[in-house]
């Protein structure tokens, strides 16, 4: 089984800060740097050595050629990606606190992301992939959450993993509750869902990280991972349940860690030949042996800044 990894949604530049701890008015530069969530996911698990694909849309302009530029320097395949003059490329500009934690300001009114419809999913952009990932910045009600639709179904019809990292940006839903039901909507499409701790309360409605993996599996995901920054990550099937303690580091940037952990541990799920069949019966000391791998890429990648940027290789992942 082939061990490609796709991933669908946005890629978009983040203007990082050039200080930390302060309001976003007292920022006087930002450098722009590519992310995006599943555009990360998709880098992290391509530096490693994995082959990937990103399924998008980008502007026709300086910023969506600069992605590509990244991306393709990164590893990533970005045959699949569309470039449109209709609307530009997203831009997300940061503001990082003392601890190096984030807040955003999204331009995206639409961005040339959100346009990509159904249409442009093709079936063979899926030859050869073992999972699928998304997150919810792209499932609002607009064409690209069609377009994730697509994807989904090619994977189930293809016996793939289907991987979905919530990862909340609750300024761009008009309602709280918009953002609940989109993302109540997509968890049963879903394998894998990846929480951070402050997630698990608005998804699954407790925040104790047992009883929100238990809340999940009744609607039918087969492996749960839960972040909890400095305490630690946490992964859950029905039958068996992993944690691995943080790696004590002084964190600069924590933009895209999360995107970070969720590649490196479906990279190592990849080399294994892990398949959806695969997923329920994983046994605790290999669910320990990828938290402990994804935790380890997190603790070298919160000491740079930017995301992308910051990824290590599997070279510099075995020198430590």
């Amino acid at each position: 089984m082939s061990n490609t990894l796709a991933a669908v949604g946005e890629a978009l530049i983040d203007f990082i800060p050039d200080k930390s701890g302060c309001e976003f008015d007292e920022v006087t530069a930002f450098s722009p740097k590519v992310g995006g969530a599943p555009a990360n996911v998709c880098a992290a698990f391509s530096r490693l050595g994995g082959s990937s694909r990103m399924l998008t849309q980008l502007g026709d302009d300086p910023f969506g050629h600069k992605i590509i530029g990244e991306l393709k320097k990164a590893g990533v395949d970005t045959s699949c990606i569309s470039l449109t003059d209709k609307a530009n490329t997203a831009l997300a500009f940061v503001s990082l606190g003392e601890n190096g934690d984030r807040t955003f300001s999204f331009y995206r009114k639409p961005s040339a992301d959100m346009l990509y419809s159904a249409d442009s999913v093709k079936e063979e952009y899926f030859d050869g992939v073992f999972a699928l990932h998304f997150c919810s910045v792209s499932i609002g009600d607009f064409p690209m959450k069609e377009a994730h639709k697509r994807a989904i179904e090619i994977m189930h019809r293809r016996g793939g993993i289907v991987s979905f990292d919530p990862n909340l940006r609750f300024n761009l839903w008009n309602s709280r509750e918009a953002l609940r039901a989109a993302v109540r909507e997509f968890i049963p499409l879903s394998d894998i869902v990846k929480l951070s701790e402050d997630e698990l309360e608005f998804v699954t409605g407790a925040s104790d990280p047992e009883q929100s993996a238990a809340r999940l599996f009744e609607h039918g995901v087969n492996l749960v991972l839960i972040t909890m920054g400095s305490k630690g990550a946490y992964a859950f099937t029905k039958t068996a349940q992993g944690f691995s303690p943080a790696k004590p580091v002084k964190a600069v940037d924590t933009t895209g860690a999360g995107d970070g952990f969720t590649g490196a541990f479906l990279w190592k799920l990849g080399q294994k030949g892990t398949g959806k069949a695969e997923l329920e019966e994983i046994p605790m000391a290999y669910l320990c042996e990828c938290l402990d791998f994804a935790n380890q890429f997190c603790a070298l990648s919160v000491q740079k800044k930017g995301a992308i940027a910051s990824y290590p290789t599997l070279d510099e992942m075995q020198k430590i």
